[in-house]
């Protein structure tokens, strides 16, 4: 039989670990391409090579064309692409997660469906804006107070340090225009926030609808994990902006944000915080290794998994050179 043409996929065991990788790489106005087991960015200036193998998720933003060949490298190598506005501040769509274990997806519902791991996986998100405080004994209602008041003297401070007018947070989704300059400014800052935490969630795997603090939306977790960093970029910006008295407020909103996000390590963060949140108790929060594990298990229905491609009943067989296993026929 003839060999199928093309370069051969990189092997699994010589994949990079989740941990080991460039967690994300942005790329815009340029042609992507693969060269062998690279993939190839290249524009006015020349081509740069960027092993497949060793990168997490490609951010794919404006003016960039993409060759259905990358593709194919990218999911072979274990890795995704996500289409994004300019520097990540707009989600549009994304190709496969960069994990090739559901883990972290099955932990994320297994503790939204339970009311108690829910309420602690909750609680450790406002612990997270509460540092050195002890949240453990407080009820959803009680923490929704205390984070209400933060997030008004948040306000406040950022109206005395940037000298902007400050009454409330008032905005209507249908009018936007309709709303004061900082209140434009907060909500074009937060959406580019929630562009690069839904272009992270989805490519470590995880669900964005299926929130701890938010319920009820497609983006509801997205909406979590963005809280946990409003105070310190969206805020900020958003009056910085507002302060400036700029004729753009929305388009120097979101490049603030942008500027903000790529001078400083969010990318990793986000991605150790969405981590942390959802891996069991147990997991060694530094191993990532399973994320990169191609195992496929059948479930027990007694909380166990069995291993797949095992002739359990002599009707299964498991083509080794196949990343997928074969049923046969019941004749």
């Amino acid at each position: 039989m003839k060999e199928i043409p093309g370069s051969k996929p990189v092997p699994l065991g010589q994949l990079v670990r989740a941990q080991d990788r460039l967690t994300f790489v942005y790329l815009e106005h340029c042609v992507v391409h693969r060269d062998a087991n690279a993939i190839t960015a290249r524009d006015r200036k020349g081509t740069v090579h960027i092993p497949a193998a060793a990168l997490g998720a490609l951010l794919l933003g404006p003016g960039t064309t993409v060759s259905q060949q990358a593709m194919v490298l990218l999911a072979e190598s274990g890795s995704t692409a996500v289409w994004v506005g300019e520097q990540g501040v707009r989600y549009y769509a994304h190709g496969r997660s960069l994990a090739r274990s559901s883990r972290l997806l099955e932990s994320q519902a297994a503790l939204v469906s339970n009311q108690r791991s829910r309420l602690r996986v909750a609680r450790e998100m406002y612990a997270m804006r509460f540092p050195g405080e002890d949240v453990s004994g407080l009820t959803m209602q009680q923490l929704r107070g205390r984070e209400g008041a933060r997030v008004r003297r948040i306000y406040r401070e950022n109206a005395e340090r940037t000298g902007v007018e400050w009454t409330r947070r008032d905005y209507k989704t249908d009018d936007f225009a309709g709303g004061s300059p900082v209140n434009q400014a907060l909500s074009a800052a937060n959406t580019s926030l929630y562009g690069v935490v839904h272009a992270v969630i989805v490519a470590l795997g995880c669900a964005p609808g299926l929130g701890f603090v938010h319920t009820g939306h497609v983006l509801s977790f997205v909406f979590d994990v963005a809280d946990l960093y409003k105070a310190d970029i969206a805020i900020p910006v958003a009056f910085d902006v507002a302060a400036a008295d700029v004729d753009d407020i929305p388009g120097e909103a979101r490049r603030a944000v942008r500027d903000r996000l790529r001078d400083s390590s969010f990318l990793d963060n986000c991605v150790r915080d969405v981590k942390a949140l959802l891996s069991p108790p147990e997991d060694d929060a530094q191993d990532d290794g399973d994320l990169d594990a191609d195992v496929v298990m059948l479930w027990d229905g007694n909380g166990r998994a069995v291993a797949s491609g095992t002739s359990y009943d002599g009707g299964v067989y498991l083509d080794p050179t196949d990343e997928y296993p074969h049923f046969e026929d019941d004749e």
